[in-house]
């Protein structure tokens, strides 16, 4: 079922979804079961799995050398989501790269979630490479989340990219973007950014995630933004608790994003992981309260394949 019609038929109460990140190549994926089956009373109506983009990794030759080589450390992202919509019987979501996928690449995927009765896709440009100082887009491949969006519109509109087809079976993909309550990184400012996001919608996007946020006011400026120019679909705040020191300095750094000077304080009182990890539980509890309270549609948690922490959040909650 698509997430906009979980969202119609819920009439108001807000929903429980998380995400999850792939084992690595060579882990079993009963780990990741592991930390689903916990988060299964709360009833997710769906599930979001991320995509990798390829790396470079070197291995070790005669005498020393180095070789490097391409490769995608965390494959299997439609396979899990085929699994986990099996075994659960909860709609799965695939995360659809521009980074690291030609066109043609990205429609033999969206023909195979097709073929797997799989009704939702989140639309995103990726990142760069580690090695890269800004995203290059692969030869072959989409520029842009937008150009992504289309591309998939195309697709459930029966236009594929080599139209000497009989389409008698079209796709109808929902359509999943990202927002950012604090702006993109790259995006020179909020107005562009919010310009940038709605032409998203106008190409076909169904449904926005925002991206993480500890201060619920940027939710709200957020989302009254964009009304004000005309985004009308749902808007889902992804939350994500803090867990350890490092978090003062990474998610600032990475994915530019301020923190609020009582949870800074706080997590600097703490003497170790366990109790920074505890203000977080406490702090996204506080949030989740907030926004059910203000009526949104959907409260998604950013879990990183870990449960113990979301599930002592959504006991809270829901």
């Amino acid at each position: 079922m698509k997430v906009t019609k979980h969202i119609e038929e819920a009439k108001g109460k807000t929903l429980f979804s998380f995400e999850i990140i792939p084992p690595r190549k060579g882990k079993s994926i009963q780990e990741l079961y592991n930390n689903i089956d916990p988060l299964m009373e709360f009833n997710p109506p769906f599930i979001d799995v991320t995509t990798s983009r390829e790396e470079y990794v070197y291995t070790e030759k005669f005498e020393g050398l180095l070789e490097k080589k391409l490769t995608r450390m965390r494959p299997g992202s439609l396979g899990i989501c085929a699994s986990i919509k099996h075994k659960y019987n909860v709609d799965t979501i695939p995360h659809v790269l521009c980074g690291g996928f030609t066109k043609e690449e990205t429609e033999y995927l969206l023909v195979d979630c097709h073929y797997l009765g799989i009704d939702n896709v989140m639309a995103l440009r990726g990142d760069s490479m580690s090695h890269e100082s800004a995203f290059n887009p692969t030869i072959g491949g989409n520029a842009y989340a937008s150009d992504l969006v289309s591309q998939i519109d195309l697709m459930n509109r029966g236009i594929y990219l080599h139209d000497l087809l009989d389409v008698d079976n079209n796709t109808d993909f929902c359509i999943g973007v990202a927002g950012y309550p604090e702006k993109h990184i790259e995006s020179p400012s909020m107005a562009y950014d919010l310009k940038k996001l709605k032409e998203k919608v106008e190409l076909g996007a169904d449904y926005i995630v925002t991206q993480m946020f500890f201060d619920n006011q940027r939710y709200f400026d957020f989302v009254e933004s964009a009304r004000k120019i005309g985004i009308t679909i749902p808007i889902i705040p992804g939350i994500k608790p803090l867990s350890i020191a490092k978090h003062l300095q990474l998610l600032p750094k990475f994915f530019s994003i301020d923190l609020p000077d009582d949870l800074i304080s706080e997590v600097e009182k703490c003497k170790n992981n366990k109790s920074i990890s505890q203000v977080g539980i406490e702090w996204a509890i506080e949030q989740s309260l907030q926004l059910r309270s203000y009526g949104v549609p959907v409260l998604h948690y950013y879990s990183m394949g870990k449960s113990e922490n979301i599930k002592q959040i959504a006991s809270s909650v829901f």
